[in-house]
């Protein structure tokens, strides 16, 4: 809720943006305060306070307030941290619509572009070499690294995407030079990926993260050919199913794609060409 309030200060009068600003300064003094001082707070009129709720979906001050409550209470654990019990299904999609959208323009404005050149250069170095690229992640993140390798081997690059723990050791041990591990956490925190880190780098193969910045995970790129490409968010790990995260995860496998398959040979084109020919010949009704 606060996420979903900070991304629509631009979107409001200005009146408005200094409730939202109070809101967002101590939420939990507002979800208690009488509309009186809220207003003398803000140096707005009651009036104000009231269509500053609307503006940012919800049906009054009354409502606001309550369901501030809530969400300074963090959601309901393990389901989602912006909604709450008694929410319509109309107030759960916009919740989290809201929640994704304030966290895809957060990440474009923190994204560092310098990391995502290296990386972008490894891959590309790896893919025009026959190199291998291979990504690795367990649970939800494992989810991740099977759709970027679905991604990357349309490219013509020899791909593989490891989820299983041992899998994971024996595949590292066998990297080399020239070859790169894309290695998918959210938390940072699993001891297999930080060890198939560790062989991945042992063994001379280019490292990229994505991963929270801070997590021990992350702190292991510290060499050249480790790469960190971190990805932070609201959400609690220990506690709510990753919602945020893997689009955050699924957004930063597109732009590898996107810049890698620019900086392929031209002759890329043609075959993606015809393998998107070829995908339209299995449809069972045609345009």
């Amino acid at each position: 809720m606060l996420d979903r309030i900070r991304a629509s200060i631009p979107a409001l009068p200005p009146a408005e943006q200094r409730v939202a600003k109070l809101v967002l300064a101590d939420p939990r003094s507002f979800a208690s305060l009488p509309v009186t001082e809220l207003a003398e707070r803000s140096h707005v009129s009651k009036p104000t306070v009231v269509r500053f709720c609307r503006s940012v979906g919800y049906d009054g001050l009354s409502d606001f307030k309550l369901k501030l409550a809530g969400n300074v209470n963090e959601g309901v654990p393990f389901v989602h941290r912006s909604v709450d019990e008694d929410d319509k299904p109309g107030d759960v999609i916009v919740k989290l619509i809201d929640n994704a959208v304030s966290a895809l323009l957060k990440y474009r404005n923190d994204a560092t572009s310098h990391a995502f050149e290296r990386a972008i250069a490894a891959l590309a170095a790896a893919g025009t070499s026959g190199r291998r690229i291979e990504f690795y992640g367990v649970g939800n993140s494992g989810i991740v690294a099977q759709d970027a390798q679905h991604k990357f081997f349309r490219l013509g690059v020899n791909t593989a995407a490891v989820s299983d723990g041992h899998v994971q050791v024996m595949s590292a041990t066998m990297l080399r030079s020239g070859d790169c591990a894309v290695i998918i956490s959210n938390s940072g925190r699993s001891r297999d990926l930080i060890d198939v880190a560790e062989i991945a780098r042992k063994k001379g193969a280019t490292t990229i993260l994505i991963t929270a910045n801070g997590s021990p995970l992350a702190q292991t790129a510290q060499g050249t050919n480790q790469i960190l490409l971190g990805v932070d968010h609201p959400e609690d790990y220990d506690r709510y199913s990753p919602m945020v995260s893997r689009l955050l995860h699924l957004m930063v496998i597109d732009i590898l794609t996107t810049a890698v398959a620019l900086r392929l040979p031209g002759e890329l084109r043609p075959m993606l060409q015809e393998i998107k020919k070829n995908l339209r010949a299995k449809r069972y009704t045609q345009p």
